[in-house]
């Protein structure tokens, strides 16, 4: 029998349980009352709903509703709470709604019933780069890749956590590691591309974001790919176009504080402000700085 199915067979016992409960309550002599049956779930079931609510939160994460996801896995913990696969959905949940806390004590859970799986050594070091702590998470993802060397959204967050630490030439091996592993992990060759910036070699830079730019045509190498097309010639026409339609897709990169939130290094965020400075984009900027969320500056 399937969890669902057994989860609403419980269901409808309990309701019909309390129903005839109330029933005899009130319609007869406490002497002669009827006493109802209550429907007790074995373990095997219980641990059967317990997989059911769990996939059930794993859903709702995809849907992007974290907070409910968050509630329904920390049932699904309480009905089967040696299953590692159920802590790590919570644990996710619970990042994804900002209760880092929490989140770390249940990654802590999973690990300790599963220390074998990479997924979860993964899933703490992104934690501890939420939280700004590089170190921690370049001791986790190095656990992580021991276990699964081919992991290339972990040598993606190990480019980050040395770009945190000003480590670039590092963060470059690790950020080409993850697009050797998946080449078309666009977000990996835009990173590779803003670190080579910061390191001057702007010639390469360009090469790689207009690589980016044939995969995905994202806001955030449109304006980088700007940016350093204006450094070479300021005021380059394609420059300005790429600008317009990166503020207008995402008017979050007009402000400083969202660039070095996505790790865009001194060197280009300086060159930024020197493109969007140009005459020709003032009106752009003014839009974009109307639509932009101060938040993600933070």
């Amino acid at each position: 029998m399937g969890p669902a199915r057994t989860w609403k067979l419980w269901q409808k016992s309990l309701v019909l349980s309390l129903t005839l409960g109330l029933v005899g309550a009130s319609t007869t002599p406490p002497a002669r009352a009827l006493v109802p049956y209550v429907y007790t779930p074995s373990t095997e079931e219980l641990e059967g709903a317990g997989i059911g609510i769990g996939r059930t939160a794993a859903q709702l994460l995809r849907l992007g509703q974290p907070e409910e996801a968050s509630r329904l896995a920390a049932l699904a913990v309480r009905l089967q709470p040696n299953d590692e696969r159920l802590w790590s959905v919570l644990a996710e949940a619970q990042l994804r709604s900002d209760q880092l806390k929490a989140a770390a004590g249940s990654l802590a859970k999973a690990k300790s019933l599963n220390p074998g799986k990479a997924g979860l050594w993964f899933a703490e070091a992104s934690l501890a780069l939420r939280d700004n702590r590089p170190d921690d998470a370049i001791d986790l993802l190095d656990e992580g890749l021991r276990l699964d060397p081919k992991n290339a959204g972990a040598y993606f967050d190990l480019g980050n956590a040395r770009v945190m630490q000003d480590d670039l030439r590092q963060a470059l091996r690790a950020f080409e590691q993850a697009t050797t592993i998946k080449p078309s992990f666009w977000e990996a060759l835009n990173n590779q591309a803003l670190v080579l910036f910061e390191m001057g070699n702007t010639r390469e830079a360009i090469k790689r974001w207009r690589s980016v730019l044939t995969i995905k045509r994202n806001a955030e190498p449109m304006l980088a790919l700007a940016a350093a097309l204006n450094k070479q010639k300021p005021g380059d026409t394609e420059s300005i176009e790429l600008a317009r339609k990166a503020l207008a897709e995402d008017p979050n990169y007009v402000l400083p504080g969202h660039q070095e939130n996505q790790l865009w290094g001194l060197k280009l965020r300086q060159a930024t402000e020197t493109l969007l400075s140009e005459g020709a984009l003032k009106g752009a900027v003014e839009r974009a700085e109307a639509n932009a969320d101060p938040t993600t500056a933070e």
